[in-house]
């Protein structure tokens, strides 16, 4: 069974549908269902990418059992939850976490190391990212100085907004918002430092947190294509955009197609869905040192 279609798998179980997961609730845990499905510009496209759900699934658990910060991953074992009858527990297998469940802080936390995407739109305009004053000259891709931390607003649908780190402490407070701030710095480093190693660049990354009382609990995913953009070490060159482990590869090809990003998205061609399926495997078994 198709990933796309899991509504269907746990009848009676209530769930939130998000762009690429859904998330069943019950009761004191949460199961997480990473779907094939995939997004770009605020959109959900109308084919997926095969074995993408199990990709970013197995990837975070990697991830989490490494990382030396609390997370939410209980287990991976589905048939420890009080599944309905009639579940269909093959379709959940190797795409699911059963989760604590936490009271999840409203702001996205963003690590960039490498100047790209909007970050790079910015400098480009103000010579700045997020607020934050970068030195003159950089390029495309150039490495930044240290990596800054550039939050932004979680957005259920349309697109996160970039904010200020001030701006968050008014969201959060100014304690936490600086707790977060030095987690995510952390955990960006401990992932650079090993995906170095498998010759993988971490050009920048998104994190999610909750809390659980007082404890800071690392949740979604983690450092995965979708949440990260990856780039192949041997062939970085700053001053271009880069070979990519993530779906920028889509967004490329959508850029390039003469959609107007305002209207239903174009089905994607086989070759592009493959290749991105492709893109998603590599990254998981360099990462990992894993087949997959």
């Amino acid at each position: 069974m198709s990933a796309v279609m899991l509504q269907s798998s746990l009848p009676g179980i209530p769930v939130r549908h998000g762009k690429v997961r859904d998330v069943y609730d019950f009761g004191d845990r949460l199961l997480f269902v990473a779907s094939d499905r995939i997004s770009a510009f605020d959109y959900i496209l109308p084919n997926g990418i095969p074995r993408k759900g199990e990709v970013l699934t197995r990837l975070s658990q990697f991830w989490f059992n490494r990382l030396s910060v609390r997370h939410h991953l209980m287990t991976e074992d589905v048939t420890s939850l009080p599944l309905p009858v009639g579940a269909n527990v093959q379709s959940l297998a190797g795409r699911s976490m059963v989760v604590m469940k936490t009271d999840v802080v409203p702001v996205e936390c963003v690590v960039r190391g490498y100047l790209a995407g909007s970050g790079w739109k910015e400098y480009r305009n103000s010579g700045t990212v997020c607020g934050i004053r970068l030195p003159t000259g950089l390029k495309e891709s150039s490495r930044l100085p240290e990596p800054i931390f550039t939050p932004a607003n979680k957005a259920e649908s349309g697109h996160d907004e970039n904010i200020s780190f001030e701006q968050m402490c008014g969201v959060v407070g100014a304690e936490l918002a600086n707790r977060l701030r030095d987690i995510s710095l952390q955990v960006y480093s401990e992932g650079c430092i090993h995906a170095n190693t498998k010759g993988i660049i971490v050009a920048d990354t998104k994190f999610e947190f909750g809390l659980k009382g007082d404890d800071i609990i690392l949740i979604d995913e983690v450092l995965t294509p979708d949440s990260s953009r990856f780039w192949p070490a041997d062939q970085y060159e700053a001053g271009r955009s880069q070979a990519s482990f993530d779906k920028q590869f889509v967004r490329d090809w959508l850029e390039q197609s003469g959609w107007d990003k305002n209207s239903p998205p174009p089905v994607l061609p086989d070759d592009v869905v493959r290749r991105t399926s492709s893109r998603y495997i590599e990254a998981y078994e360099r990462l990992t040192g894993l087949r997959f």
